[in-house]
């Protein structure tokens, strides 16, 4: 990989790590499923007038869009709102990897490796111990865990769409899909905040939005979502996908950093104890239980 391409993809990585204290800050003021709906419909305009609708059936379109961009987010908003601490939510989020491999074992029915279910019970495990100590150290509410959690098994349904339609006789360009699924949870998001938030608080978040807000917005909407998932698109369009995949595994990393360097999150022994349970879980289901290739040869080299 080029240095360019390397400061690139590290870039993305920072971007969709500080996602969620965006999503904090952003949700200060604003209904959270409104805000995922807005999100979602500046995602959508003007975007789609200069990207070509990608020719995949609606029902597989419906199915990306609802999983991985409506269930996803109106769960992952509604946490944070709740009181899940942003950087544990990116932490949690994570599980998304270990919910993708056992629908692909049910729905394609792919074989889970040693390492798959190694990592897997180290990352229930580290979970378990990181609620624990959430519960007890921070009080908070257990429902802001389920909630993220639930929000991780909507994205790995959405991993699930996204693999069939990725085996199309001609697959869509990520960017194509990224912008006209966009449009399918804009409606279920503003309908959920109209029933569940009323039209008086729609009304007075529209009325009374801030600066905070629209910057909040415009950063999930343009630079997290539509540049951040078109440089990922396109690193892993050119190069192999070990090569970049395992990169998202310091999403968390820069998550929880930036959460205790701007909104003065901490971890108790307890959580720390939980959160590399479920690091270490992450990079078996990776790499198993040896070293990154590069790694390896610079070990080689040195000795």
């Amino acid at each position: 990989m080029t240095k360019k391409d390397g400061l690139l993809a590290l870039m993305v990585v920072v971007v969709w790590g500080l996602n969620f204290v965006v999503i904090k800050v952003g949700l200060h003021d604003m209904p959270p499923l409104l805000l995922a709906g807005l999100r979602f419909l500046f995602v959508a305009f003007p975007a789609l007038l200069f990207v070509r609708r990608p020719n995949v059936p609606f029902r597989l379109l419906a199915g990306y869009g609802l999983t991985i961009s409506f269930g996803q987010f109106a769960f992952l908003f509604t946490a944070i709102k709740f009181g899940m601490p942003a950087g544990l939510a990116s932490l949690v989020l994570q599980a998304q990897a270990f919910f993708t491999i056992l629908l692909g074992a049910i729905f394609f029915n792919e074989r889970l490796s040693v390492k798959q279910l190694a990592g897997i019970t180290l990352a229930v495990l580290g979970i378990l111990v990181l609620i624990e100590g959430s519960l007890t150290g921070e009080n908070i509410a257990l429902s802001g865990f389920m909630l993220t959690l639930a929000a991780a098994f909507s994205w790995g349904c959405g991993n699930i769409f996204n693999k069939k339609i990725m085996q199309l006789s001609q697959p869509p360009a990520i960017m194509s899909l990224v912008v006209w699924s966009a449009l399918i949870p804009v409606v279920p998001f503003l309908l959920g905040s109209l029933v569940f938030d009323g039209p008086q608080a729609i009304k007075l978040s529209l009325l009374h939005i801030d600066l905070t807000t629209i910057l909040s917005l415009a950063y999930l909407a343009f630079l997290a979502t539509i540049v951040g998932y078109g440089i990922w698109g396109s690193l892993l369009g050119r190069y192999e996908t070990w090569r970049i995949a395992p990169l998202s595994l310091l999403v968390p990393v820069f998550g929880m950093a930036s959460a205790a360097l701007l909104l003065g999150e901490h971890l108790s022994l307890l959580q720390l104890a939980g959160a590399v349970l479920i690091m270490l879980g992450l990079y078996i289901n990776v790499f198993g239980l040896r070293l990154p290739q590069g790694f390896r040869r610079a070990r080689s080299s040195s000795l």
